[in-house]
């Protein structure tokens, strides 16, 4: 389509600027002169895609090589999807507004299990053949990548390749197979099938699967020389991983809408809920230097006023004093602000809320997760009400009038009384702000409680635990509701069905691929929004294909069944997970990784945590 035409059918909808491009800092190439394009995709809206630290990473590396041209692809909204499809417009990359269709790798990050109907619009307006079986030599190689590929299964008819762990080095010594393959006229499938030998990468078309009678799997069989077990790959050093120094600045505001500065990867703690705090293990710091060359660096070259800094646990980073004290000669004279997400609260210190609120103070959030003590010993918590309270104390001394608190509801062995003490949790710490002489003067508290449905997930030492129904979901959220009796605290909740549909795809197998195929077809897409999402069609799809999805998100799986990730190996133990979760239900904890090696085998890299002098 004639691109000024394209231009006026933007105007036909909310956001253009979602889809025109030509923002400050994009990456412009000749097409001619490069050998790879790359279409780096992410399956959900502009704003959405453009907060992802990963696709940051990827696409500026990616674009540092002569020879490669990585540009952005979104979801199209609901009301330009219409546009394209009545207008036959094939889906677009930002950069160049080229077909994807026309490049060699379309690449989508799989963050969240809601997004699988979005991967399939957008093959499909990029005309792109769904399945990775039906796509010819002339189609783009399809991959993806992102915390969602550890359990790759329920997409394994779509896509053709899955990076596993972190992806700088995988993704480009693919690339340069793909080139030589290229040159010496290989076929698709010679390609896929030496990729499968690059540690890091699991192509799922070369791996059939047998179930037994009660539709458990029996095992996986490795085809044509694939490795039985595929393990992920990490950087070892960040000090000398790739880092870039400028973002692409978004024409409209994204859902995080800062500069993103790395601190480290991984998490010491071991929540065991926490999918993330397995996967990216083991801790890999940066040094104090290198966060603040790169940060400077990004604040200077993006003209952003705040900066993020980023990990799962930011006060667990070892040189975080000394980092601040440098940051802030730098950032006080740029009149930039530092904002440091993922608090602990037995870590949260006075000294260290000076600091942070030194050009501008924001909301304090922290997430005990559970209630009770006896729930927050059974997740691996490790902290006390005390620690709770006494950093909600110094907050309110600081002149903090408002705190956040993240909980999760549903866990395993969780009780009417754990979910009544979330409540009177926060009106401990309401009856705490007005217990001090210290409080903010004239100001009301307001204590906010968030909280998310508990999803069993792969990887995690309550992947073998069932979810709790979705009637059940709403009875303890109607339980919670009515145990709140201040005006102080406010509750939020997650929607319970979204939450089912998530559990049931976290630990899928490929036999899903067809409910989604089917879900896709019924209009699913967006399933993530309350506004978008559609559990009767979903419901439906289940059974046109005989699958009942209370099989894979309510059950509880015995340690002894193959589950469909045991052959994607996360360097974490199964028989780790096992330990972990038989210690949850005898209501023990687990010292973090830097008092005590628990044994869950992140050990086997030979760098991070593992190897601190503790």
């Amino acid at each position: 389509m004639d691109k000024k035409r394209l231009e006026q059918l933007m105007l036909t909808v909310q956001k253009p600027g979602r889809y025109s491009g030509g923002e400050i800092n994009q990456v412009v190439k000749d097409k001619a002169a490069v050998d790879v394009r790359f279409a780096f995709c992410f399956p959900d809206t502009y704003e959405i895609g453009m907060s992802h630290l990963g696709m940051k990473i990827l696409y500026s590396l990616f674009n540092e090589r002569d020879d490669i041209w990585c540009e952005r692809v979104f979801a199209p909204w609901i009301d330009f999807e219409k546009v394209m499809r009545d207008n036959d417009i094939p889906l677009f990359a930002l950069e160049s507004r080229d077909p994807i269709n026309l490049f060699d790798f379309v690449g989508f990050t799989l963050q969240y299990e809601l997004s699988y109907t979005n991967i399939l619009s957008m093959l499909d307006l990029a005309k792109i053949p769904l399945k990775s079986c039906d796509r010819s030599d002339a189609d783009p190689i399809v991959v993806a990548g992102g915390p969602c590929a550890c359990n790759a299964e329920p997409l394994a008819d779509f896509i053709d390749i899955f990076f596993l762990g972190e992806g700088e080095k995988v993704d480009l010594e693919v690339i340069d197979l793909y080139k030589e393959c290229k040159k010496n006229g290989f076929s698709r499938k010679d390609f896929l099938q030496k990729a499968a030998q690059i540690n890091g990468v699991y192509v799922p078309s070369l791996y059939d699967v047998v179930y037994n009678d009660d539709n458990t799997i029996k095992h996986f069989v490795p085809l044509d020389g694939a490795p039985a077990v595929v393990e992920k790959r990490i950087e070892l050093d960040l000090d000398k991983a790739y880092y870039p120094d400028r973002f692409v600045v978004p024409y409209i505001e994204a859902v995080h809408d800062r500069a993103v500065q790395e601190v480290f990867r991984g998490c010491i703690r071991g929540c065991r809920f926490c999918q993330a705090g397995y996967i990216y293990r083991p801790v890999r710091e940066k040094s104090a230097a290198t966060v603040n060359q790169q940060a400077k660096a990004l604040c200077v070259n993006t003209g952003y006023d705040e900066i993020s800094l980023s990990s799962l646990s930011t006060s667990d980073y070892t040189h975080l004093e000394e980092m601040l004290d440098d940051m802030l000669c730098w950032t006080e004279d740029m009149r930039v602000s530092l904002s440091l997400p993922s608090l602990r609260i037995d870590n949260f210190s006075e000294e260290l809320l000076q600091k942070i609120n030194r050009l501008r103070k924001s909301g304090l959030t922290f997430a005990p997760e559970a209630g009770t003590q006896r729930l927050r010993d059974v997740i691996n918590k490790n902290i006390t009400e005390e620690d709770i309270l006494s950093s909600c104390r110094t907050a309110f001394k600081n002149g903090y009038f408002s705190v956040k608190l993240y909980f999760m509801m549903g866990l395993p062995t969780e009780t009417d009384e754990d979910i009544v003490g979330i409540a009177d949790l926060a009106q401990k710490i309401v009856d705490l702000y007005y217990s001090l002489p210290e409080k903010p003067k004239g100001k009301s508290v307001n204590v906010s409680i968030s909280v998310a449905n508990f999803v069993p997930k792969p990887h995690t030492p309550f992947q073998f635990e069932p979810q709790i129904t979705m009637d059940e979901m709403m009875r303890r959220q109607m339980l919670l509701k009515d145990s709140i009796k201040s005006k102080k605290i406010t509750f939020n909740y997650h929607e319970n069905k979204t939450s089912f549909l998530e559990g049931v795809f976290a630990r899928g197998d490929r036999r899903l691929g067809g409910v989604i195929a089917a879900a896709y077809k019924k209009g699913c897409r967006f399933d993530g929004w309350d506004e978008c999402f559609n559990l009767d069609a979903w419901l439906e799809a289940f059974d046109e294909c005989a699958i009942t999805p209370e099989f894979y998100a309510n059950r509880t799986r015995s340690f002894e069944e193959i589950t469909p990730w045991d052959h994607l190996d996360y360097r974490v133990t199964k028989d780790f997970l096992i330990r972990e979760n038989m210690t949850a239900h005898n209501g023990l904890t687990t010292p973090n990784c830097r008092e005590k090696c628990a044994g869950c085998g992140a050990n086997s890299y030979g760098e991070g945590v593992c190897f601190e002098k503790r």
